[in-house]
């Protein structure tokens, strides 16, 4: 699939989404433009899935327009994200058109060890 990586997210996650085409909003260009701007952008551009740490994206669009997937995460920490990247990789893998999905990341005060 090809997903797109929101602003809010670590970069570091693109080289972890293995067997995607993963792009970021920088790489795009489109570092500036505002969520239901970039869902119309990413979706011209044959993006299937955007990844974004924006938890209110869901209340903001309306979801019978978009075809895109959105992947919501909890926590967008790099070490975190890094850490939990095979639920985020989950989560795309399972993305269908209009699908709308939150991973759960644990804080590091839950028990979760960060990573260089």
């Amino acid at each position: 699939m090809k997903v797109l990586l929101d602003n809010n997210v670590p970069v570091q996650l693109r080289r972890l989404l293995i067997g995607h085409l993963v792009l970021t909003a920088v790489v795009m260009k489109w570092s500036t433009i505002e969520n239901g701007e970039l869902i119309l952008l990413a979706e011209a551009g044959g993006f299937e899935v955007l990844v974004t740490g924006d938890q209110n994206l869901s209340y903001q669009q309306n979801e019978s327009r978009r075809t895109i997937a959105l992947v919501v995460l909890t926590q967008t920490k790099r070490d975190l994200v890094t850490h939990h990247f095979q639920k985020i990789l989950d989560a795309v893998n399972r993305a269908a058109p209009r699908s709308f999905e939150v991973v759960q990341i644990p804080s590091e005060g839950q028990g979760i060890r960060a990573i260089d």
